[in-house]
């Protein structure tokens, strides 16, 4: 897949910290696009658009006389006006970013199966937001499998999305099995066998112990970034409390910046 890491260049830590009610510190990150770098924006959009779709499969999977653009938009992107798609629209975007803030920021493997086999395209795919993998062969004691619920807020509402995504991160515990299964699963489909031994390797807990971790991010644009709302979230009750990791995005007119980068990777193919 060509994946890239330019849009990366504008995620940047601020060092602000919001303590939360139970005393956690949750990170927070800002992202300032600048949506007159073509070049980037254009990486960005086909970065994106092959989550969905490969581009050298996009002929293949389209009907006869369509077009790449209007079958992108109708097969494979959740609808902008069409509910539940901007919601899924938002969520898929959210997800997206943390797994490159994982995958580049962070130094993690995190498999990137989790759109293209979907039934519909305004819905969101069962188990688990984004996991993410350290996996070394000679070291396998090291190893270690990070799950991360990813909850969007890009238009207002008085929703607490950080709290939202600890509460759904507490099934992630229960749902890591289905999870690793999905993304096996979906790779054999895609004949990414090299990537099968990885898999393997975190569904063998008993045999081959590895360090398992969770965290829970809130992805906002600016006009819905509540610093105070944000601290009143409550982690404790959470079964690897101690351990969850918090972090917050925050970026300007994120919603805007969704729809223009589903456009753009539409029409640029």
């Amino acid at each position: 897949m060509p994946w890239t890491d330019q849009h990366l260049q504008w995620m940047h830590e601020t060092g602000e910290v919001i303590v939360t009610q139970c005393g956690k510190n949750v990170k927070v990150l800002s992202f300032a696009h600048d949506v007159n770098n073509a070049a980037a924006m254009s990486a960005w959009a086909k970065h994106f658009r092959n989550h969905y779709c490969a581009d050298s499969q996009i002929d293949l999977l389209k009907a006869p006389g369509q077009s790449r653009t209007d079958f992108l938009l109708t097969m494979k992107f959740p609808s902008p006006t069409k509910k539940p798609g901007p919601s899924v629209r938002a969520g898929d975007f959210a997800e997206i970013l943390v797994a490159d803030y994982l995958t580049y920021l962070c130094g993690y493997v995190v498999p990137r199966t989790r759109y293209d086999r979907k039934g519909a395209p305004n819905e969101s795919t069962k188990g688990s937001d984004v996991l993410a993998f350290r996996y070394n062969l000679q070291s396998p004691q090291n190893d270690e499998l990070l799950v991360y619920e990813v909850k969007a807020k890009l238009t207002r509402s008085k929703a607490n999305n950080l709290q939202d995504a600890i509460d759904h991160s507490v099934k992630d515990d229960l749902r890591v099995a289905e999870s690793l299964h999905g993304i096996k699963q979906r790779m054999i489909d895609r004949g990414e066998m090299s990537s099968i031994p990885m898999i393997s390797r975190f569904q063998n807990s008993v045999e081959a112990p590895y360090a398992r971790k969770f965290g829970a991010a809130a992805v906002c644009s600016d006009n819905t970034f509540d610093v105070d709302l944000l601290a009143k979230s409550d982690s404790s009750q959470h079964p690897h409390s101690a351990s969850l990791e918090l972090i917050a995005i925050y970026g300007n007119e994120l919603k805007e910046l969704a729809n223009a980068l589903y456009l753009r990777a539409a029409n640029e193919i």
